[in-house]
């Protein structure tokens, strides 16, 4: 079988089933181990799929340039961001991470609510200046274009000093056994760096979310409160994750 072949058998095989065992694939098809990992580093590498220990899973499309974010599942968003608007109780203190989906959290929020918003992203601050009830605190440090948000040693310095109520996390991967990831190591320290200023940490999950994977962990499943999608009760990431007890909030059309 000749590597695009090959490539393409992979690539089948990971849009059916969410995920590749790289043994079990090598196996039927007559492969070596090596082969299958060399090919899956190649795929890897072309930005098709995510590699991970003992095989592969669907890359993010979340992990596109902060721009381009706005054109990838804006309606899913849009629904994540208005049940997650709930999650914010008058007179409380919520981190808001960056992204487009807290982005679309701020436009969710009743015209007159009134609480704090601590954030690293200047895009989410800048949003929240019409909001005359809403206080302002907005962490300084190096500034990560891909994402539009502070981080680095002085953002998570910054973060120590504050405390809130909780935590909105944005994530590119949301997946059963993989956890919360994302796709910058600075970036996932910044994030947990925030959860543990937060009492409750919500993570915001729209639809591409759910099932992939990103290079980097974020938190383990067991620190936060719950996830906010709209993905299908009978996804089956979401079935995996409530057998795993964790909670699920779901978000309405």
């Amino acid at each position: 079988m000749l590597a695009a072949e090959r490539h393409a058998v992979l690539l089948d095989r990971l849009a059916r089933d969410g995920k590749i065992i790289a043994k079990e694939i090598a196996l039927e098809l007559g492969l070596s181990d090596d082969s299958v990992r060399r090919d899956l580093r190649e795929l890897a590498a072309a930005g098709l799929c995510q590699r991970v220990y003992g095989g592969a899973l669907p890359v993010s499309p979340a992990l596109v340039q902060y721009a381009d974010r706005a054109r990838v599942q804006p309606a899913s968003k849009d629904r994540v961001a208005a049940r997650a608007a709930q999650l914010i109780l008058p007179g409380s203190t919520v981190i808001l991470d960056g992204g487009t989906t807290t982005l679309a959290v701020v436009a969710a929020l009743p015209a007159d609510l009134a609480c704090t918003v601590i954030t690293h992203s200047p895009t989410i601050a800048a949003a929240l200046v019409p909001n005359d009830r809403v206080e302002v605190f907005l962490l300084g440090g190096r500034l990560f274009k891909h994402s539009a948000v502070t981080c680095g040693a002085a953002a998570v310095e910054a973060a120590q000093a504050v405390s809130a109520d909780l935590f909105l996390l944005g994530v590119t991967g949301v997946h059963g056994t993989h956890g919360l990831t994302t796709g910058d190591v600075e970036e996932a320290a910044m994030k947990r760096a925030l959860a543990g200023r937060a009492a409750d940490t919500y993570v915001l999950a729209s639809l591409e979310k759910i099932g992939v994977a990103s290079p980097y962990r974020v938190l383990p499943l067991a620190e936060i409160a719950g996830i906010v999608t709209d993905a299908p009760d009978d996804d089956p990431t979401v079935l995996g994750l409530r057998d795993a007890g964790v909670s699920i909030l779901q978000a309405q059309g």
